[in-house]
């Protein structure tokens, strides 16, 4: 329990020279996480603790943000033992690991009992130091009444809080704690591993650029949270010199959206808006690697520019129809409500709580997961207008009607097939047909018939060809097939069994009638020792199918050279 110090011990410490709200502790059990202290700021940073406690400090609560003008701060705390009992308490200080020092001053009245410094730079191997946590270990006897001193030595943001607990509360705070900051670093881990394999499979720069992006902030969260403390014990200015993640992290946002939204090509007012971005980040990103401490002074402000300039620029995008902006701005809205919050905080411009604090974790997790799925939906559209495009070549290819290829792509199809069989040494042959009387059926029966006779007809090619054949309407009722690896008697029991297919058919038609027709057939094979073309080929099978509509129609006839043409005589298979 918190309660303002009583009269008596009040005059205890404004005699001691400490006149300040106080906690008073009046149970053995202490679970403090919210109690009045005082701060002072040390703008020399060099005030020895003889002359700090003697100055004014001013009222706060355990939890506060000071901004980057309070790099060396005091922290003052006023404790009284009303419990009745010898008190065993733990002062915690959770972010210690983003320090560059840390001490604690123990006064019993004017006497100063202990002193403590815990340098984050030597603390890997600190009893006062626990999985990025500064705890400083303490004795409170009954009825008495003594003052805390912490002095908290900053590289650039100063913001922390303190806990005073007892001993159990204090081991199951050590062991519980980092659980949300780990979740956020899983969520992130995995969204890089997936778009690592997907640049692989892809090589999209989108990809590779949102998986750097997502590193940096990951980098960025486990270090500011103290995730790297926990896991790996390390503190001090070599890990604090990652940092460069803040502004890497924007970097990569940047040449993402560049990416994703083809600003180069499609969007070039957006793109240079971006570039300008660009430049001073970069600066930032050099001067870092020489004085990080001063690179990360415009950090903030430089973030806060960042967002103005890619919300113009999506909003602009948005206005402008690109599909993928509007979910980049949801995405983009939850980034810039955390991340302004914590700028604020940072700042020292707003109060210390879990949101503030943790404002660009949550900001960078929720912002990623949008991304990841403005990407899925790219690759989505990206597929579509491949389907697309896919239809419009078969289009190209293809009769509308019946859908077997059209009369030019058959040319291109049939240049290779001949070109292999020259190399290979294996035959090939063509049929030519067309429908006995079509014209009869288009007067008699309508043009809607004719269709659905030529329907019927490529239907049977189909069901009656192999997979290798290469089938096409020619145009008109002509259709052709080429048949590779096939010689020319093979061929012929091919086109004999097609025409009795199509002659043992029978189309239903309105009124219970029903409609039979016919085909003739030329059959030709082309001359490997010749080196003939596909077209030679092709007219001396034309040449054997008017022989077959002379004889009558509704047979097959085949070229078998020196412009002769057969009968055919064979067996339908």
């Amino acid at each position: 329990m918190v309660r303002q110090l009583s009269l008596i011990s009040l005059l205890l410490l404004c005699l001691g020279g400490h006149a300040s709200a106080a906690v008073v502790l009046d149970s053995p059990v202490v679970n403090l996480t919210d109690f009045p202290m005082a701060t002072f700021i040390d703008e020399t940073e060099t005030m020895a603790f003889e002359a700090v406690r003697s100055q004014a400090f001013t009222p706060s609560s355990n939890r506060v943000s000071l901004g980057t003008e309070a790099r060396t701060t005091w922290s003052r705390i006023g404790l009284v033992n009303h419990s009745g009992q010898d008190l065993e308490l733990f002062l915690h200080h959770p972010y210690a690991y983003h320090n560059r020092q840390v001490a604690f001053f123990l006064e019993d009245g004017d006497t100063l009992v202990e002193r403590k410094v815990l340098d984050l730079d030597q603390a890997s191997d600190s009893p006062l130091m626990y999985r990025g946590s500064a705890v400083y270990p303490f004795r409170l006897e009954a009825g008495q009444s003594r003052t805390l001193y912490v002095r908290s030595v900053s590289y650039s943001h100063q913001w922390f809080t303190l806990l005073l607990l007892d001993e159990d509360r204090s081991r199951r705070a050590l062991i519980g704690s980092h659980i949300d900051i780990a979740l956020l670093i899983g969520i992130l881990l995995a969204l890089i591993v997936y778009n690592f394999l997907l640049y692989l499979v892809s090589g999209m720069k989108e990809n590779i650029l949102y998986a750097f992006y997502l590193i940096s902030g990951a980098v960025w969260i486990a270090l500011s949270y103290g995730l790297l403390a926990q896991v790996f014990n390390v503190y001090g200015a070599g890990v604090f010199r990652l940092h460069l993640s803040l502004i890497t992290m924007p970097i990569f946002l940047i040449l993402f959206m560049m990416a994703i939204f083809e600003t180069r090509r499609d969007y070039p007012t957006e793109h240079r808006c971006l570039q300008l971005m660009l430049l001073p980040l970069l600066a930032d990103l050099v001067y870092g690697l020489f004085d990080i401490y001063g690179a990360l002074k415009p950090a903030s402000s430089l973030a806060a520019l960042m967002m103005v300039v890619t919300v113009s620029v999506s909003i602009s995008l948005y206005r402008k129809g690109n599909p993928l902006a509007k979910y980049f701005l949801i995405g983009h809205s939850c980034f810039l409500l955390f991340n302004g919050m914590a700028v604020l905080f940072y700042k020292g411009m707003i109060d210390f709580t879990y949101l503030a604090s943790h404002g660009v974790g949550i900001g960078i997790t929720l912002e990623a997961l949008m991304l990841a799925f403005i990407i899925a939906y790219r690759i989505r559209i990206l597929e579509d207008i491949k389907a697309s495009q896919a239809d419009l070549r078969l289009q190209a290819l293809t009769d509308p009607l019946t859908r077997l290829y059209n009369r030019r792509h058959f040319f291109t199809e049939a240049g290779n097939l001949a070109d292999i069989a020259r190399q290979q040494k294996t035959p090939l042959s063509a049929l030519i047909m067309d429908i006995d009387h079509f014209k009869a059926v288009n007067d008699s029966h309508g043009h809607a018939v004719g269709d659905r006779v030529l329907v019927e007809l490529a239907q049977v090619l189909r069901s009656g060809s192999r997979s290798s054949d290469l089938i096409a309407r020619f145009g008109g009722e002509e259709f052709v097939i080429l048949l590779p690896n096939c010689g020319q008697e093979q061929a012929a029991t091919v086109a004999e069994n097609i025409r009795q297919a199509v002659a043992d058919k029978a189309m239903d038609l309105d009124g219970g009638r029903q409609l039979h027709f016919t085909i003739s057939l030329g059959v030709a094979e082309l001359d490997l020792g010749a080196e003939e073309s596909v077209n030679v080929m092709l007219n001396r099978a034309d040449q054997a199918l008017y022989q077959a509509k002379r004889a009558g129609r509704n047979q097959v006839r085949v070229y078998t050279g020196n412009g002769d043409v057969e009968s055919y005589t064979g067996q339908q298979v």
